[in-house]
Formats: C-alpha cells, sequence, structure tokens
C-alpha cells in the first residue's frame, strides 16, 4: 500500500518545525538574528538566576 510523503506531515516534530521556520526567516531578515539571540540569552540568563531547567 502506497502512502503520500505529505500523510506524514502530522508527525513533524515542532522543534525541527520552529527551527526550519527561524532558519529561513534569518536568511530573509538577517537583523532578525541578532534579536533571536538576544531573547535566548536574556530567557536563558533569568531562568539560570531563578533555577530553573529546560
Amino acid at each position: 500500500m502506497y502512502t503520500s510523503p505529505m500523510s506524514n506531515m502530522s508527525h513533524i516534530p515542532a522543534a525541527s518545525l520552529a527551527a526550519l521556520i527561524a532558519g529561513i526567516l534569518i536568511l530573509l531578515v538577517p537583523r532578525l538574528l541578532n534579536y533571536v539571540v538576544a531573547v535566548y540569552l536574556i530567557v536563558t540568563g533569568i531562568l539560570g538566576i531563578l533555577h530553573i531547567g529546560w
């Protein structure tokens, strides 16, 4: 039985999809990378200070 590759689209992990979208946006708008890195560092720093692990 043949299954279409599109039938497996519901099984794509959210992190992979988010990484793909972020990568495309960063390629289209390089300045976006500065904001993404800044937000990541701020959130990681706050979580580190509050001792909340990922």
